[in-house]
């Protein structure tokens, strides 16, 4: 299982960035993919998650009306569209998959088997 993550860089507030994460490896149709994020000195937060088999997603209530999760099945990747960027969403994001996660709600960072390495996004003026 690989996981790529893309995307991050340095943005003012209030402006956008989209965070992609190429998956590949999976065997099957039932897992998820979702992003995590941890800032210096704080523990990892789910942010959100999507379901590959349905297209469920759950949102940290953090980032609910800001970020949006999408897929594309073709090219098994799963983006992170962040819109209205906090400076407190300052942190490294990275891209994860679980089989028994993301069911209803985003989950704990245990319930996730694989990491893919982090992408750093700053929000600053």
């Amino acid at each position: 299982v690989q996981l790529q993550a893309s995307g991050g860089g340095l943005v003012q507030p209030g402006g956008s960035l989209r965070l992609s994460c190429a998956a590949s490896g999976f065997t099957s149709d039932y897992y998820a993919i979702g992003w995590f994020r941890q800032a210096p000195g704080k523990e990892r937060e789910g942010v959100s998650c999507i379901s590959w088999r349905d297209g469920s997603t759950y949102y940290a209530d953090s980032v609910k009306g800001r970020f949006t999760i999408s897929r594309d099945n073709a090219k098994n990747t799963v983006y992170l569209q962040m819109n209205s960027l906090k400076p407190e969403d300052t942190a490294v994001y990275y891209c994860v998959q679980a089989v028994a996660a993301c069911l209803i709600r985003v989950g704990e960072s245990y319930e996730y088997d694989y990491w893919g390495q982090g992408t750093q996004v700053t929000v600053s003026s």
